[in-house]
């Protein structure tokens, strides 16, 4: 009786090992989270190169429809800044968008994000020893970058800057860490309006 036992636990183990019916099942249990966990991935990813590029596209929209708008510079400001926020809204509705301002005398300036130029004689990047340097707003000290914040006058050119943050849509983050928050940012460089002389600044030593 006990041999019999034997030799049925004995077929039992060998049907079970040459069984394949039911592996695809287990197969796509082992794969089905990783592959999951990619796509949510991937739309994630996606969803935020969509953004960037929108927002990246309705900034430069926004500086060339600078020079169309008409009113108060206030009105202007508004009416460019309304379109924005209203672009990426309906995009992410609960984003906070942060816009800013800083402007330069060149583009050139602005692209290289130096305010104040200067003549840097012993080739240390720093403006010292008396180098000379323009005072761009008149502050008698030199600005190394950044800006003046604001609009600035007739003929400067505006870094103007736009950062949005929003929680993400997909929550790739609970499985590879990380933040809840996506920040994308765009930005471009636009020219006031020459409504008037451009600003002439001084020249004075660095200490």
């Amino acid at each position: 009786m006990r041999i019999r036992a034997t030799a049925i636990r004995g077929g039992i183990a060998r049907r079970l090992v040459s069984e394949t019916r039911g592996a695809t099942v287990i197969e796509f249990a082992i794969v089905a989270p990783v592959l999951c966990m990619l796509l949510v991935g991937a739309f994630d990813v996606s969803h935020t190169l969509y953004m960037r590029g929108v927002l990246q596209g309705v900034v430069q929209k926004t500086a060339r429809d600078s020079s169309l708008e008409s009113g108060t510079e206030a009105t202007r400001r508004a009416t460019l800044d309304g379109r924005v926020r209203s672009q990426v809204g309906a995009l992410a509705n609960n984003a906070t968008v942060t816009i800013t301002r800083e402007y330069y005398r060149t583009f050139s300036d602005a692209a290289a994000a130096q305010f104040e130029p200067y003549t840097d004689t012993d080739g240390n990047n720093t403006c010292n020893g008396g180098e000379p340097y323009e005072d761009n707003n008149n502050n008698q000290n030199w600005d190394a970058s950044g800006g003046n914040s604001g609009q600035g006058g007739a003929k400067d050119a505006v870094l103007y800057s736009v950062t949005v943050s929003y929680p993400r849509f997909f929550p790739i983050y609970r499985f590879i860490g990380g933040s809840n928050q996506t920040t994308v940012k765009g930005s471009t460089v636009l020219r006031n309006q020459p409504y008037g002389d451009q600003a002439v600044p001084k020249v004075r030593n660095c200490a």
